[in-house]
């Protein structure tokens, strides 16, 4: 059984132990649950689960707070009488080389409001985005191979 499943089966027991309808003893016993695996480690054998849980919330966090200051700006924008936007199409060479690291990382810029995922060149080690504000491309670059590609390849890989 998977460390994931085997976490989820014990958040399971954890919230039926409690006795109580609500979500939130769920969460507190997948808390529980990796705790419990974790100290296990010894005895049930190595995984990468415990590298890659923590680096799919960070990305999951990053992408939130993304969409939360990408929807702002894009939403002052709209509603301010003076609007400053700069479009442009960036391209962004690519450390990422599966098909999963590359779909994940242009769906990820594609819903960020402001930034579309427009192609990947045909030996796959570019990614052509159009911003909304194009103020500074290789500070663009950065911020997507920092915030966004480094967090995939950490989960994926």
């Amino acid at each position: 059984m998977s460390y994931f499943l085997a976490n989820l089966v014990l958040a399971l027991v954890w919230w039926k132990a409690t006795g109580r309808p609500e979500p939130e003893p769920a969460g507190v016993g997948f808390v529980v649950g990796y705790v419990v695996l974790w100290w296990l480690q010894p005895v049930l054998g190595r995984s990468s689960y415990f590298r890659k849980l923590p680096a799919a919330l960070m990305l999951a966090l990053v992408f939130a707070y993304e969409l939360v200051v990408s929807s702002i700006r894009v939403a002052w924008a709209v509603l301010a009488p003076r609007t400053r936007c700069r479009p442009g199409v960036v391209a962004v060479p690519l450390d990422a080389a599966t098909d999963a690291e590359i779909t994940l990382l242009a769906n990820l810029l594609t819903l960020t409001p402001g930034t579309l995922s427009l192609d990947v060149s045909p030996d796959r080690r570019t990614l052509h985005v159009h911003a909304m504000f194009l103020d500074d491309a290789d500070a663009l670059c950065a911020g997507i191979k920092g915030r966004f590609e480094r967090r995939i390849l950490e989960l994926l890989r």
